[in-house]
């Protein structure tokens, strides 16, 4: 299934609106997920996991089983991934090295980081996150699995930032970590 990010629910301030668009799919013992990202300006400067890269063209993916907590899956255009765990914005646990490393990640602009230039026509981030990778969870396929999530894409640091979502996020400020405007996926 293939959806396009056009929330924009900070556009007052944020008015700049790149396109993005991501496929998601499973394998059974992994979820995939496809990026293609169109903006005026780029930027991977986080270069270590679980580092700063919502501040660089970051996608994101953030999902939870059931009422546990949520697990917030950032990455930046080279690659660089951020991945969490908790019941709130405070507070998270970040994933281990261990789990960080079983996740295949590709992007067509290398996995280099850089600072902040002129984009291509389209960028593209690949994720390959197996069933695993979710440590608070003992999950054992997605084949059929319902998850309730929303998806990002964002710029924090970007001469011209910006703050897209699959769905919306009815509140005054820029905030991803709001799970009780998730949605229902269903991963066929």
């Amino acid at each position: 299934m293939t959806f396009e990010l056009n929330h924009s629910p900070w556009k007052k301030d944020f008015p700049y609106q790149p396109s993005v668009s991501v496929s998601i799919a499973q394998t059974g013992a992994n979820l995939l997920l496809h990026y293609r990202v169109r903006e005026e300006e780029v930027r991977a400067v986080a270069a270590a996991d679980n580092g700063r890269v919502w501040e660089d063209s970051c996608c994101e993916f953030f999902c939870k089983f059931d009422d546990t907590g949520y697990y917030n899956i950032e990455c930046n255009a080279a690659g660089t991934l951020l991945m969490g765990w908790g019941p709130q914005r405070e507070g998270r646990e970040l994933a281990p090295s261990e789990v960080l490393a079983t996740v295949s990640r590709q992007s067509s602009l290398g996995r280099t980081p850089f600072e902040a230039q002129p984009a291509p026509d389209v960028w593209e981030l690949q994720l390959s996150i197996p069933v695993t990778a979710f440590w608070h969870h003992r999950l054992t396929t997605f084949r059929g699995l319902r998850l309730s999530a929303n998806i990002y894409k964002c710029g924090d640091q970007l001469t011209r930032p910006h703050f897209l979502t699959l769905f919306p996020i009815p509140i005054d400020h820029p905030d991803f970590h709001r799970p009780d405007f998730f949605q229902e996926i269903i991963l066929e």
